[in-house]
């Protein structure tokens, strides 16, 4: 369909039930302007495509409900796919040149005949499309170029991984127009590993893909990395009378890289211990027992660090049972218990390096004198600076995110929704 047919087509309301799905109801006008603005940026961008046929695609951002660093250990982790998501208008090209236009970025613009890593790329968005298409190729799909136009409700930096929802929407493009869709959610996630990995050049899990790529709230274990078990379990949190707030913090990323690398660096000292490369090879029964031979070889932030993962990576499971369950109290119990681990035992709620900057323990703190004892709170995602995580009494919702950006800024709260879909193309069947 092009463009002149796609917009009044989403301004007439042919659409609603599948913003609806995506968003829910009360977000379908929004989603429209959304859309259509899109397509005429795209439009606008490359003119040269206005009366050609335009595909349109979306992948979610994801929230971490379980598992604080469990998976870089081949551990569990219980996460969801999010309302907040990236948008593509796309139109194909029969060359194999690739153009894309972030709104608010400067245009990548890649030779899809040269898959090869390019060191003047690392770190940029140019590494991550270069390095998914290379993955696909690996696999047998030859990748096509396009042009295309995105925009992203998953603000860089927002704790909701905006750069796997990139990779599963970059994914989604190849997947859904060269290879008829064929590729699993585990392979989409393992293509945007692989490019942020060996391209980007950063040592990421499979968490926040496989979250992004799966959709809906899945369980996952990573004991084999090659082929992670996923299992979904339907939840509708409103139902039980709560929402899931995350607050950015708005505390600095920079100079953290120190911290973030040396959690999975302590755990594996631990594991190795015991002649294993990841701390999932370990019986927790052994581990305690050797305590205090453990300690002539390890710091003891890195056995307390090896603690909390023993108890997260259950956590987790016992999560999943409770939502499976409907049993909501023994969930909120159960991440109230994740969060004093990460606190006490991980140690992620601020960097050591600025012991006065603790802008994550002030907003659990706060958080809790706001809820007296309802909902549950914590750090969410790899800590030391970023976002928290607290599931809200409906009725309070309004009141908490009001406080929480009367300290940390407007926008600085956002409300979620589970999404019951990863990376998809917009059609009528998924209305």
């Amino acid at each position: 369909m092009k463009s002149n047919a796609w917009i009044p087509s989403i301004q007439d309301g042919k659409w609603d039930a599948y913003f609806q799905k995506l968003y829910g109801a009360d977000a379908v006008p929004a989603q429209r302007q959304r859309y259509v603005h899109a397509i005429r940026q795209f439009v606008q961008t490359f003119p040269e495509h206005a009366e050609s046929p335009i595909s349109v695609f979306s992948a979610p951002g994801r929230t971490e409900i379980g598992g604080n660093h469990t998976d870089h250990q081949h551990g569990c982790v219980l996460a969801a796919a999010i309302q907040l998501d990236v948008v593509a208008v796309v139109s194909f090209r029969t060359d194999r040149k690739l153009r894309l236009q972030s709104e608010g970025y400067p245009m990548d613009t890649i030779d899809l005949s040269r898959l090869e890593a390019q060191p003047s790329e690392q770190g940029t968005s140019a590494a991550l499309i270069r390095g998914i298409a290379a993955k696909l190729a690996q696999n047998g799909v030859q990748p096509s170029g396009f042009d295309a136009y995105t925009t992203s409700a998953v603000l860089t930096g927002s704790g909701l991984s905006s750069s796997a929802a990139f990779e599963i929407l970059l994914g989604t493009i190849f997947n859904e127009h060269d290879n008829a869709g064929a590729m699993t959610p585990v392979a989409l996630a393992q293509a945007g590993q692989y490019a942020e990995n060996v391209y980007y050049g950063k040592q990421s899990g499979l968490m926040d893909q496989t979250a992004c790529a799966s959709g809906g709230v899945v369980y996952v274990d990573f004991q084999d990395t090659a082929s992670p078990k996923v299992t979904a379990h339907a939840v509708d949190f409103a139902r039980y009378g709560y929402a899931i707030c995350i607050t950015d913090t708005k505390g600095s990323h920079a100079d953290l890289t120190d911290d973030y690398t040396a959690i999975p660096t302590e755990m594996r000292q631990v594991a190795a211990q015991f002649g294993q490369t990841e701390l999932r090879g370990v019986s927790e029964e052994a581990f305690y027992a050797a305590i205090p031979q453990l300690r002539r070889s390890c710091s003891d932030r890195a056995i307390l660090r090896a603690m909390h993962f023993f108890a997260e990576n259950r956590r987790a499971g016992a999560q999943a049972q409770a939502l499976e369950s409907g049993d909501m109290a023994q969930f909120l119990t159960l991440v109230q218990e994740s969060g004093a681990s990460s606190a006490e035992l991980l140690q992620n709620l601020y960097s050591a390096s600025k012991p006065t900057a603790q802008e994550i323990p002030l907003a659990i703190a706060v958080s809790k004198r706001l809820l007296a004892g309802a909902g549950a709170v914590r750090v969410h995602g790899g800590g030391f600076a970023g976002t928290i995580q607290a599931f809200v009494p409906l009725a309070q919702v309004a009141m908490y995110t009001k406080a929480m950006e009367q300290l940390f800024g407007e926008g600085s709260c956002y409300v979620l929704r589970i999404r019951p879909v990863g990376g998809v193309e917009m059609k009528e069947e998924l209305q």
